[in-house]
Formats: C-alpha cells, structure tokens, sequence
C-alpha cells in the first residue's frame, strides 16, 4: 500500500499531448473529486468549489484565450528561450475528455477561520491541496491531469460566470491518456532540470546543513 502510494507520486506527470479523449466514466469522476473534497482545510473551511467544463464552446473560447497568453509570454521571451519554448505545448483543453477548475473563496467558513487569521493564504494553501489530492486520486485511477496557468483569473471568471470574491485557482485538463510520460516534459524539452532534493534541505535554519 505504502508502496502503491509513492509510485502513484512519482508516476504523476502534467499532461498535454497524450490525452484521447475518450470519457471518463461518472465512478470514476466522482471518486477523484471525492479525494478532492478530503483534503484537509484550514481551520475544516472547505473554500473549494468544482467546476466540470464539457461544453466545446466554452472550451474553444478558452482555449483562444490561453493560446493569445502563449504569445504574450513568448513575445518576453529571449531568442534562444523562445526557440525552446515553441516546442512545448502547453495546454491539452481540447484534446482532453472534460476540464475541472477549481476555486478559492475566501469567505466560506465566515468571518472567523480558525488557523487563518496570521496567514491569510491558509486557505488559498486548502485549495492547492484539494488539487493534489485530485492529481493523485487522477493518476491512481488511471487519468492524466493538466494545469493550465496561461489565462487571467478576470477573463475565467466571466467565462465560467464565477462570483467576484471567489478565485479561479486552477484550470485542470482530465481524461484518459495513451501514457505518462518518464521524464516531464519541460525537462525532455529542455527548458530546466529538476535540481537535486540535498539542495532543498537545511537543517535547523537557511544554509544549515
């Protein structure tokens, strides 16, 4: 079981290219937002909402929207950076069975959020987990997993027509897939390389080793 756990950790990738679209079946989605909705939340506020995006329209309209971003940040872009970055892909929105986005709203739970009131992000940290539980879950059950973060929190807002107040924090691309990759793809494709966790590690304060 332990072991189970850390393969499926290891195993899970961020999938653009080897979705085929075929459903995902209702089980199974309910079960990966089930592991979604334990994750733990500061102070038990649950500040996660779900939603599921099948329609085409609404995603060809983001998918418009992410590919414009994709210009905007190539155009920042040194000469040899962009090079490399023009053979990565960075979305999978349309070949993908179904999209989830996730959301933080910062007033669930009232006014009082036991364990937020020195950080403020405590609860925007909930939704994150909520996510990984989901990426997990997703991974064990077979599905690939793709967050978008090319887009404006504004223009997904309006699209999905989420409440002001409440964050879109992630864009997430589901469904099966032909495979997940060995090595992620911005390390296949050159873009970094993962640095080696002893760099990660201080002991007792910064620097300490």
């Amino acid at each position: 079981m332990i072991h189970d756990l850390y393969e499926v950790i290891h195993r899970r990738r961020d999938v653009r290219g080897e979705f085929t679209g075929e459903p995902v079946p209702d089980d199974v989605l309910d079960r990966v937002l089930s592991a979604a909705h334990a994750a733990p939340s500061v102070g038990l506020s649950q500040p996660w909402d779900f939603v599921i995006v099948r329609s085409d329209d609404v995603r060809k309209s983001f998918h418009q929207h992410v590919h414009a971003e994709r210009e905007t940040f190539a155009a920042s872009l040194t000469a040899e950076a962009a090079r490399r970055f023009a053979r990565i892909k960075i979305d999978g929105v349309l070949e993908s069975s179904l999209s989830i986005v996730v959301t933080y709203d910062a007033s669930r739970g009232g006014p009082a959020v036991l364990g937020r009131h020195a950080i403020a992000d405590a609860g925007l940290y909930s939704s994150c987990l909520a996510i990984q539980n989901l990426w997990l879950a997703a991974t064990a059950e077979g599905l690939g997993i793709g967050w978008v973060s090319f887009y404006r929190e504004e223009f997904l807002r309006e699209l999905l027509g989420i409440p002001d107040g409440v964050r879109p924090v992630a864009w997430l691309c589901a469904g099966p897939v032909t495979h997940l990759e060995r090595v992620p793809d911005l390390e296949r494709h050159g873009w970094r390389q993962r640095r080696p966790l002893r760099e990660a590690v201080h002991a007792d304060r910064w620097g300490g080793s």
